[in-house]
């Protein structure tokens, strides 16, 4: 006979899994909102089979399909370990509504950075697909050979100062009113030539990327290759 906390012939569990039936054990798994809805939801939405997903999340297949269809609780760890998988949060996972984010960025809102002589301010909402930047570059600071590919698009509008901007083997130099809207696969790179440097509004859509990944300041002299 199998006891409630053993796993059945077959099913191996992982560290996550043994601490989501050591909570179910003690009753602190009970406590929990039903959330079977939204976990198969989130499955679904992110492409995952059930088989793929319990593998991210070092569960069985059986295991999981026993909490997306009610028939156990998951406990916090457990949780947390399936918010990360689907790239969600605990709150989403509990279907919880979060505030609605603050649509407007107000002039002189703190929060300027600075990488490898650049000055960058956010200009958009965080965690959008698409995120707007006004970066000063300074005189000069053309990175060398430093050339970007990666995938995206991006955007930008030279608000103050000269922009010479490298398009493949195409170079163009933008005054202020100018824009350019292009493919992140075309290697690319800016610089800024006249004194006091350019301003410009920036916008891409690479939501992970860090600055040193776009066409902006911030990296090493040298060709980055493009990514497979």
């Amino acid at each position: 006979m199998t006891s409630p906390t053993q796993q059945p012939a077959g099913e191996a569990a992982g560290p996550a899994e043994a601490a989501g039936e050591a909570a179910a054990a003690d009753g602190t798994g009970g406590e929990l909102p039903a959330v079977a809805p939204q976990l198969r939801e989130l499955r679904r939405r992110a492409g995952l089979t059930l088989e793929a997903a319990a593998a991210r999340a070092r569960l069985s297949p059986a295991h999981l399909s026993r909490l997306e269809t009610g028939r156990r609780q998951p406990s916090l760890p457990l949780l947390l370990g399936l918010a990360r998988t689907y790239g969600t949060t605990v709150s989403e996972l509990l279907g919880e509504t979060p505030a609605a984010a603050d649509p407007i960025v107000r002039a002189g809102a703190p929060g300027a950075r600075e990488a490898d002589g650049w000055t960058y301010w956010q200009a958009g909402g965080p965690g959008r697909g698409m995120q707007a930047l006004r970066v000063h570059v300074p005189q000069g600071r053309s990175q060398g050979e430093l050339v970007r590919v990666h995938p995206g698009e991006e955007w930008l509008y030279v608000l103050t100062g000269r922009l010479r901007l490298h398009l493949g083997e195409t170079e163009y130099l933008l005054e202020p009113g100018d824009s350019a809207h292009f493919d992140s696969l075309t290697p690319h790179r800016i610089g800024a030539p006249g004194p006091g440097g350019a301003e410009l509004l920036f916008v891409h859509t690479l939501l992970q990327s860090s600055l040193a990944g776009l066409c902006l300041g911030a990296g090493p002299a040298r060709q980055q290759q493009p990514r497979r």
